[in-house]
């Protein structure tokens, strides 16, 4: 299967934006950033970093949905259902071994952070079984959980019961005691990104090799927008679809309080913004071709799940010598003063994690009948 430059620069776009979200996890960790964003207390600069990576997740799981689709053009339905199981097994095991050391540095782990990596794991594991049914059945299901999870949010499960760890995985985010030395935290509650894999694949017939070029833009452009318009109209009707914005006399507040959404799970406000935003992306990634800026881009997005491991390393390593050469100051932790050099350190990095990353790109071109390298 050829790759298409849109949907690699889309995706490596996110993968740079995960990068600096990354790099403040781990150079501002002395600032704690909630979910929402406290608006009322925390600076504009991180707000606007914030909410910036808020796109990565979601966008990447909705090319994932997008890819499925793509590979099912010269694949049965079987093919595709079997690729989907076994990555998505792939990505869970990943998760709890080589992601999770990398984030606490411990072996045997006393914590284990079940995260993005697990949840799209988990969601290809879903779409595994929903690709055989009916179009329509899809649509609705995508809708169900995407628009309507809300109405789970005040189920409350006793820790006590057995149904307390599924829930967790489902939808409640909290803390699963697995044994005296071991808990894992749910940190991306399954159910809503479910049905966004699900949107990436019910968008997979705007990009067949029947689809006009300038007809698929226009789609994508009028889906990024009517999602846009949703988003804007049903946050200033501040009656559903997240936690009720703040108003008053601070037009700041009120501006960064419209703007602030919840993620974990993400709300339906977060999924139309964020959804809204990627498609009308895309659109315009398509409308520019085969621009150079783009395809330096897409060799992030070519490649994203060896990027993303080894960011993970690279930057953990870079902590610990910066610690041992400055020690901390800002508590336990060393952490810059302002938000500005998150950048440059983020920029440093990516100018020098593209080359390799370009390197295990062209292997994966140049050597497709090694199964692994597809899993990257």
């Amino acid at each position: 299967m050829s790759r298409i430059q849109s949907i690699d620069a889309l995706r490596g776009l996110v993968m740079i934006l995960m990068l600096l979200d990354h790099v403040r996890e781990t150079y501002y960790l002395h600032e704690q950033v909630a979910d929402p964003v406290d608006v009322a207390s925390t600076d504009p600069a991180l707000i606007f970093l914030r909410l910036l990576s808020s796109l990565c997740a979601p966008v990447f799981v909705l090319l994932t949905g997008l890819g499925a689709w793509l590979y099912g053009r010269s694949h049965t339905k079987g093919q595709v259902a079997a690729f989907l199981l076994k990555r998505g097994l792939f990505l869970i095991v990943l998760e709890l071994t080589v992601i999770n050391f990398a984030w606490t540095t411990k072996f045997p782990p006393t914590t284990i952070y079940l995260q993005v990596i697990w949840v799209i794991g988990l969601s290809m594991i879903a779409l595994a079984g929903l690709l055989y049914l009916p179009r329509i059945a899809q649509i609705l299901a995508a809708i169900l959980l995407v628009a309507a999870h809300h109405v789970l949010e005040s189920v409350q499960v006793d820790p006590s019961s057995i149904w307390s760890a599924p829930w967790a995985i489902l939808y409640d985010r909290s803390w699963l005691e697995l044994g005296e030395n071991l808990r894992a935290r749910t940190s991306y509650p399954l159910l809503p990104w479910i049905g966004i894999i699900l949107i990436g694949y019910l968008i997979g017939p705007w990009f067949s090799s029947d689809t006009e070029e300038k007809d698929r833009i226009r789609t994508l452009v009028t889906a990024g927008a009517a999602c846009l318009v949703a988003f804007i109209v049903l946050r200033w009707l501040n009656i559903y679809g997240d936690a009720p914005r703040l108003t008053g006399e601070d037009a700041d507040i009120v501006f960064w309080s419209f703007l602030s959404l919840t993620k974990y799970p993400p709300s339906l406000l977060f999924s139309l913004s964020t959804l809204g935003a990627g498609l009308l992306l895309l659109a315009a990634f398509e409308r520019m071709g085969n621009n150079k800026a783009l395809t330096a881009i897409a060799i992030f997005g070519a490649a994203p799940m060896f990027f993303y491991i080894l960011h993970l390393y690279v930057l953990k390593a870079l902590y610990r010598l910066t610690v041992a050469i400055l020690g901390t100051n800002q508590g336990d932790y060393f952490g810059f003063s302002s938000v500005g050099p998150l950048w440059l350190v983020t920029l440093a990095l990516a100018i020098a994690l593209y080359f390799p990353t370009a390197w295990f790109a062209r292997l994966k071109r140049r050597r497709p009948d090694i199964t692994a390298l597809k899993y990257f």
